[in-house]
């Protein structure tokens, strides 16, 4: 029996992969946990991703120079960074945020915090797959950052540098030494690098599974509903009340509920910047090349993922809402750029999807105690850094509701962060 076998309850809100990861540590801890999602297949934004433990990113998406590209990305309708204009006037202030966080003593700032979270990601995901018994899945193989001109590779010096003082580990490498890794890139491959803070999924989807079934089996209950509102007595939530009647008590609330979770952190009182980054991909079971690492174009802000179900190309980042449709033309965009980069890549008959990522300013996520209640508590807010993240921000809360030593500054995670700017 664990020592913290109390009956306390907790009551997550959000069944996506970092909400299952904190069912998981928090049930280990001895807690009887009840997870709501409102999607009854638990299909978040990590389901159907790319697949990357990407623990080399430790660099914010707003970074210096971001203002000289942002314009002429904002005019490209399939460019790395696209705006729904109808969505405008609610999106700018995060824009206002986001172009702010891209100091360079900001995004310097935002990168040594996300290292100190990356450090540990491929060791947390091994422990919660050696558990589940889906160890098989995980891939640890490094990864290529693929550069297509010599000035495009040059200009991010700087980055490459300044993850080399974080720690991640890279070797530079020509357009020879890059085909060695993969034969079948094309000439416009020029040079880049690879990494080796980084793993891979074969499977996303058969990891969602797998932690589902695992859970359940340590009797946390999953529950296909909605969130809707939060019951309080003074400083702490006693109940949960659910968008299908259902009413749940509780000792301990954790919020992360993906690009859905600042509808109810505001509920608490504490309001935060959140967009939903969409993020588009295309896998094709039949590409008629072998592709065998994890890719990242850099220059044209995708990637190519080779996955036990095909090839998933997908990238760039559309800020447009939780309620517009999709708009597929990204993914078509996105699988002709993959052709230019691998001339013989078959592009027929492709799989396409769209997830909501929950994107912050800074890039930072919240992983958070509530500054006005006591019992309630926060992980949300990882855009692409989900899946990578998940199994720490698991561990991590686990700490925070049982009151353990996480030994970590999460002082740039804080709920509160945006509050006071001016």
């Amino acid at each position: 029996m664990s020592r913290y076998e109390n009956g306390q309850k907790v009551l997550i809100a959000g069944g996506g992969i970092v909400g299952l990861c904190c069912a998981y540590h928090l049930t280990k801890l001895g807690y009887k946990v009840t997870v709501v999602d409102r999607d009854s297949g638990y299909d978040g934004a990590s389901y159907g991703n790319a697949g990357a433990i990407a623990a080399a990113e430790v660099l914010p998406f707003a970074g210096p120079g971001l203002l000289l590209k942002v314009p002429r990305w904002l005019f490209d309708p399939v460019g790395p960074l696209s705006i729904r204009w109808t969505h405008l006037h609610h999106l700018l202030p995060w824009l206002y945020l986001f172009l702010r966080s891209g100091t360079r003593i900001r995004s310097e700032a935002g990168a040594r915090a996300l290292a100190s979270l990356l450090v540990s990601a491929i060791d947390d995901h091994q422990h919660i797959l050696q558990q589940a018994g889906l160890t098989d899945l995980l891939q640890s193989k490094g990864a290529l950052y693929v550069y297509r001109s010599k000035r495009g590779q040059e200009a991010e010096e700087s980055g490459w540098n300044l993850r080399n003082r974080l720690g991640v580990r890279f070797t530079k490498l020509d357009r020879a030494a890059l085909q060695e890794y993969e034969p079948d890139l094309g000439p416009l491959a020029n040079g880049g690098y690879y990494v080796e803070s980084f793993a891979h999924y074969s499977d996303p989807r058969a990891l969602v599974v797998g932690l589902l079934e695992m859970v359940e089996r340590m009797g946390v209950r999953l529950i296909a509903d909605t969130v809707k509102e939060l019951d309080q007595v003074g400083t702490r939530v006693t109940r949960v009340r659910t968008n299908k009647g259902a009413i749940f008590e509780t000792d301990n609330l954790i919020i992360a509920a993906g690009a859905w979770s600042s509808a109810l952190s505001k509920r608490l009182g504490e309001p935060f910047p959140l967009e939903s980054e969409r993020g588009y991909n295309t896998t094709i079971s039949n590409p008629g090349v072998d592709i065998s690492n994890y890719v990242a174009f850099v220059e044209d802000h995708f990637v190519m993922s080779p996955l036990s179900v095909g090839l998933r190309i997908g990238g760039a980042v559309e800020l447009a809402g939780l309620k517009p449709p999709p708009n597929y033309d990204r993914c078509r965009a996105l699988v002709k750029l993959g052709q230019r980069y691998v001339p013989n890549l078959k592009i027929e008959n492709g799989r396409q999807w769209m997830g909501h990522r929950p994107s912050t300013p800074d890039s930072l996520p919240v992983i958070s105690r509530s500054v006005f209640v006591k019992n309630a508590f926060y992980a949300f807010g990882h855009g692409h850094l989900g899946l990578t993240l998940s199994a720490t921000t698991g561990r991590i809360l686990a700490d925070l509701v049982s009151g353990g030593s996480h030994g970590l500054d999460l002082t740039p995670f804080r709920i509160d962060r945006f509050t006071e700017v001016n």
